[in-house]
């Protein structure tokens, strides 16, 4: 087989022979062949490098798996004290509004619930002598937050009766939201921590969900003055009304709004309609009551 190249310069045709065209592929595959050496040799000493590196971290490996699980328990008992400071902050405002403890109906309800003391290194006349020290085990700290959580709950649930049942006997009862917003049910328990349904983390839930159909009428819960009729980022369309006195209630991812800044609404009125306006996976109605900015449970406040 014979090869023909022209050359530019002298116009001459110039034949390369078969053995020519040996040499060349020879060459091609030769060169090939290094490259493909010399590849297949960094990826080892890469590789090798990398082992060398691991084989000795294996503790620091060890050590990092433990902060893991450290952070993920610390995580944890942060949510639990960020609950315990709201519990602190609505035990100060029942102080402020009247005093309890003797109530029947509050007493009972602190049976009900199994509201038990919560252990705490704080006691006074603690102490004794040190036998045989032992680590708490991963199985024993997850035991201690449960019981924790469990603990706090009830408190909570407690708190909340407690503060319903003070507001509903105080000089406030006749301002108190109590009209159910929306001619549908809530979720029973999308008041509370929860796992946020757009992140997937745990998280405070400050009002109630009505799940309904896209414009279905929302009525205001109670008598009041409009302070916000907006769009915001999270809430979507967003109204508040201010029933005087702190009491404030919210109604949020509307598809449209039927009330302006500063009107006077009634208990009852059509203010807007359901929509998923804002940070919302659906159709319906985000309904918040507040006093003096905390949020209130509204379950514990609507008429059934």
């Amino acid at each position: 087989m014979n090869i023909i190249l022209v050359s530019n310069n002298l116009a001459k045709p110039r034949t390369l022979s078969g053995f020519h065209v040996m040499a060349l592929l020879v060459g091609f595959v030769a060169l090939a062949s290094l490259i493909t050496a010399v590849f297949i040799s960094e990826k080892k000493n890469i590789k090798r490098k990398v082992v060398e590196v691991m084989s000795p971290a294996q503790l620091e490996k060890s050590i990092k798996s433990s902060q893991m699980h450290l952070d993920a328990y610390a995580k944890q008992i942060g949510e639990l004290q960020a609950r315990i400071m709201r519990l602190d902050a609505q035990n100060k405002r029942l102080v402020k509004l009247a005093r309890v403890g003797t109530d029947k109906k509050v007493a009972k309800k602190s049976k009900d619930i199994d509201l038990k003391p919560i252990d705490t290194f704080n006691a006074l006349g603690v102490g004794g002598p040190l036998v045989n020290p032992t680590p708490m085990t991963e199985p024993d700290l997850k035991a201690a937050i449960a019981e924790l959580a469990n603990a706090v709950g009830h408190r909570d649930e407690y708190m909340n009766f407690v503060e319903a049942d003070v507001l509903q006997s105080s000089v406030l009862k006749e301002m108190l939201p109590n009209v159910n917003p929306v001619a549908s049910a809530y979720h029973s328990s999308s008041y509370g921590w929860r796992i946020d349904p757009i992140r997937g983390i745990k998280a405070f839930h400050e009002g109630l969900d009505f799940p309904a159909p896209s414009g279905t009428k929302i009525f205001a819960a109670g008598d009041g003055i409009v302070t916000t009729s907006e769009r915001t980022h999270d809430y979507g369309n967003l109204i508040k009304v201010n029933h005087g006195s702190g009491l404030e209630t919210r109604y949020a991812h509307t598809l449209k709004r039927l009330v302006k800044n500063g009107e006077r609404v009634f208990k009852g009125q059509v203010i807007a309609l359901v929509g998923s306006t804002g940070r919302s996976t659906g159709p319906h109605l985000h309904y918040e009551i507040r006093l003096n900015g905390s949020p209130l449970d509204p379950r514990k406040y609507i008429r059934n």
